[in-house]
C-alpha cells in the first residue's frame, strides 16, 4: 500500500504520488492547494481516467481527462459526480495510505469521504516505508508499540481530515468525513469503547472526523453515550435488520439525551455490510442444494439491504423524529460497506447499483471505485422493487436461513478479523521497533 501503483487493481496507477509538490495537476486544468486546506478550485475533472500499470514519475500527480464534451473540452463530470448529484447518494472511499494526497484525484473525482478500518491500517503500514521516520522518531522517544500506533493512524486521520475539510464547509457538514475506529480489542466493552472514542475524538481534533464503534450487542450503549457527548460516529458491522433498528434507537436516544439544543453539527451514519451477507448466505444455500435455494444465491445482501433503507424510511419520519429535527438534527444516513464483490461470477457493481438512493453513502474500494466509474449505472434503485426483496427476504427464512444467526456468525468474524489485523500489525511494528533498537546499540 505504499504507492496506489501497487494495489491489485490499480484504477489510479497514473496518478503518482505528490511528494514535494503542493499541487495536483490535471491535464488540461485542475489545482489543489493542500497546505493552505481552505479550498479545493476545479477547472476540470476526469469523466474516465486514463489508467496505466507502468510506473511514473512520483513529482507530480497527473489525471488525464480522456472524456471530450461537444466543443472539444474535457468533461467535468464522472459517474460520482452524478451518483451524488442527481441521486443524493455519496461514494467514499473505503481505503487509507500514506501519502494521503494520493486522495486529491479521487475528490477532483467525486469522492466525498474516506472510511479506514484496522485492517486497512495493517495492510498500510505493513507493507508500506512510508511510516518508517515517524516510527522511528516515536521509538527513539520511547513510546510503547500500541502508542505508536496511535500516533501512526491518526497523523493519517488528520491529513486526510485536512484535504476533506473544504467538502464538509461547502456541505455544511453533510460530508467530507473521514472515519476512524475504536481498537477492535474493546467491542465487547461497553466503557472501554466510549471512553476510547472520546480519546480518539480528542486526539484527532478535527470536527470532520468520525469514530467508528462496532454494532455489537455491548456497544449499543456506547453509541447512545458517544453520540450524547457530541461526538460523531459511524457505527460499523451491522449485519441484520434488527441490530440495524438497535442502531438508530441508540443515535436518537443519543440525540435526546445530549442536553443539546442545536443539534446541527452532530451527525452519525450506519454502516450496513452486504456482501459479507451473500458470502455467508450462499454457502448455506450449497448445503441446502435444493433448485430453489440454489436459485436463491447472490439476492440476499441486495434484499437485505433494501429494507434495511425501508426501515430507515420509517424510523426517521413522525412524531418523535419531527421534534429532534425541529433542533437541527439530522438523520443518521446508511452507508452501503462490504461493497466489493468476492464471488467473480457475480457482476461487479452488483453492490453499488442495486443500492441507489437519497440521504445514503456508498463506501468503496479500488475494484468496486473502478468499476462504477467505468460502467455504473446511476439510477435511483434502492426503493424501486420493495416487494421483490421482501419476497427473497421471506423465501430465504422459509428454506431455513435464520437471519439473526446469519448476522451474529457475521459479527462475530467481523470482530475477530479486525482484531487479527490489529494484533498482526502490532506483532510487525514490534519487530520493526526491535531491530531498530538494536541497530542503535
Amino acid at each position: 500500500m505504499a504507492s496506489i501503483s501497487k494495489l491489485a487493481n490499480p484504477i489510479f496507477a497514473a496518478f503518482g504520488v505528490l511528494h514535494s509538490s503542493p499541487t495536483l495537476r490535471c491535464d488540461p486544468k485542475l489545482s489543489v492547494n493542500f497546505h493552505s486546506g481552505s479550498e479545493i478550485r476545479r477547472g476540470i475533472s476526469p469523466l474516465r481516467l486514463s489508467i496505466r500499470t507502468d510506473r511514473v514519475e512520483r513529482s507530480s500527480l497527473i489525471v488525464r481527462c480522456s472524456k471530450q464534451d461537444g466543443n472539444g473540452s474535457p468533461n467535468k463530470r464522472t459517474t460520482l459526480h452524478d451518483l451524488y448529484e442527481k441521486q443524493g447518494q455519496s461514494p467514499w472511499y473505503d481505503n487509507l495510505y500514506r501519502p494521503v494526497t494520493d486522495l486529491l484525484p479521487l475528490i477532483a473525482s467525486g469522492v466525498q469521504g474516506v472510511t479506514s478500518n484496522p485492517t486497512i491500517f495493517q495492510k498500510a503500514i505493513s507493507s508500506s516505508s512510508a511510516y518508517d521516520e515517524q516510527f522511528r522518531q516515536l521509538i527513539s522517544e520511547g513510546k510503547d508499540i500500541e502508542s505508536a500506533y496511535w500516533e501512526l493512524v491518526i497523523k493519517d486521520i488528520q491529513d486526510a481530515c485536512k484535504l476533506f475539510e473544504p467538502i464538509y464547509d461547502q456541505t455544511d457538514g453533510g460530508d467530507g468525513y473521514v472515519s476512524v475506529e475504536v481498537s477492535p480489542r474493546l467491542a465487547n466493552d461497553t466503557n472501554g469503547t466510549v471512553e476510547a472514542a472520546k480519546w480518539l475524538h480528542r486526539l484527532v481534533d478535527r470536527p470532520n472526523v468520525y469514530i467508528k464503534i462496532p454494532a455489537t450487542e455491548e456497544c449499543i450503549p456506547s453509541i447512545k453515550q458517544v453520540i450524547s457527548l457530541g461526538i460523531s460516529v459511524n457505527v460499523t458491522l451491522i449485519f441484520s435488520l434488527q441490530r440495524y433498528e438497535a442502531v438508530i434507537d441508540a443515535y436518537l436516544d443519543g440525540l435526546e439525551s445530549s442536553g443539546l439544543n442545536d443539534l446541527s453539527r452532530l451527525t452519525s451514519v450506519a454502516s450496513f455490510f452486504v456482501s459479507r451477507v451473500d458470502t455467508l448466505v450462499d454457502k448455506m444455500l450449497e448445503k441446502i442444494g435444493t433448485p430453489e435455494a440454489l436459485d436463491l444465491r447472490g439476492k440476499a445482501a441486495v434484499a437485505q439491504a433494501v429494507l434495511a433503507y425501508k426501515l430507515y424510511q420509517k424510523k426517521f419520519s413522525g412524531p418523535r423524529w419531527e421534534a429532534l429535527a425541529k433542533k437541527g438534527a439530522k438523520k443518521q444516513r446508511l452507508l452501503w460497506a462490504s461493497t466489493s464483490v468476492k464471488n467473480p461470477a457475480y457482476p461487479d457493481t452488483l453492490y453499488v447499483d442495486p443500492l441507489i438512493g437519497p440521504d445514503t453513502v456508498s463506501t468503496m474500494p479500488d475494484q468496486a471505485l473502478q468499476a462504477f466509474i467505468d460502467h455504473g449505472v446511476v439510477s435511483r434503485t434502492i426503493d424501486s422493487n420493495v416487494s421483490e426483496a421482501e419476497g427473497i427476504y421471506s423465501a430465504l427464512e422459509k428454506i431455513g436461513i435464520d437471519w439473526i444467526e446469519v448476522g451474529s456468525q457475521l459479527e462475530v468474524e467481523g470482530v475477530e478479523s479486525f482484531e487479527k489485523s490489529f494484533d498482526s500489525l502490532l506483532v510487525t511494528l514490534k519487530e520493526k521497533g526491535d531491530s531498530l533498537k538494536f541497530v542503535s546499540l
